[in-house]
């Protein structure tokens, strides 16, 4: 039995707008995406670059990690949005060529602090519409609600929603999020993936630790 193909852009050929393998796709340096991760592009005219980065205009960088599910009208805010708040005026002057831009520039320097990079980890589901504000980080099986506005960092696997982003749940206990932290499914041969699917959808944290034991040799050494 085959596999996906993480190197096609579009598994589903029946439905190529609805599941799109966005790693092949990406072509900015300041875009990286794990294999696996897919979304949902039946609202968008353009690419992932295009419709769902917006302000990508600074050195910051977007980082998502593997197997991640992006729903339609996911969309993450980088820095470039952001406008100096530092004194009475917003305006963006320093934006606009000529005069503006000459009086300005040392003065947005000076003053603009960056949030960093954005990072999702791996194996998160982002439901419709959510927003992702800069500098953000996303730990590992988060769950992000419809519509959320993500403006702080998310611990890994919990639930959050709402505006802004508050915790709903968490999905695991410590001591389990710790197991599932250690097994780091999502990297492990895609081989050993595919023979236990069915327990990574259904199973235990212990059962994901186990299989990670006996199959996934540890640094340095050799399974057990």
């Amino acid at each position: 039995m085959t596999v996906p193909d993480p190197t096609n852009p579009y598994p589903l050929p029946d439905h190529q707008r609805y599941c799109v393998f966005l790693r092949p796709t990406i072509s900015s340096a300041k875009v990286s995406v794990g294999e696996y991760t897919y979304y949902d592009a039946s609202e968008d005219t353009g690419s992932f670059e295009d419709e769902r980065v917006l302000y990508g205009f600074g050195s910051e960088r977007l980082l998502i990690g593997k197997f991640c599910a992006i729903a339609a009208g996911v969309r993450f805010v980088m820095a470039g949005a952001n406008h100096l708040s530092s004194g009475p005026s917003t305006f963006p002057f320093t934006i606009f060529p000529g005069r503006w831009q000459d009086e300005t520039l040392e003065t947005f320097q000076a003053h603009m602090i960056s949030k960093g990079d954005t990072a999702v980890g791996n194996d998160v589901w982002f439901g419709r519409d959510v927003i992702v504000m800069p500098g953000v980080t996303i730990g590992n099986g988060a769950i992000i609600a419809t519509a959320a506005v993500v403006t702080r960092d998310v611990e890994p696997y919990t639930i959050v929603g709402g505006n802004p982003a508050q915790l709903m749940r968490r999905r695991y206990s410590a001591a389990d999020v710790e197991l599932l932290e250690r097994a780091a499914w999502w990297d492990w041969p895609i081989e050993v993936t595919s023979a236990y699917t069915a327990t990574l959808m259904a199973g235990t944290p212990v059962e994901i630790a186990g299989i990670a034991d006996r199959y996934i040799p540890p640094p340095g050494g050799r399974p057990a």
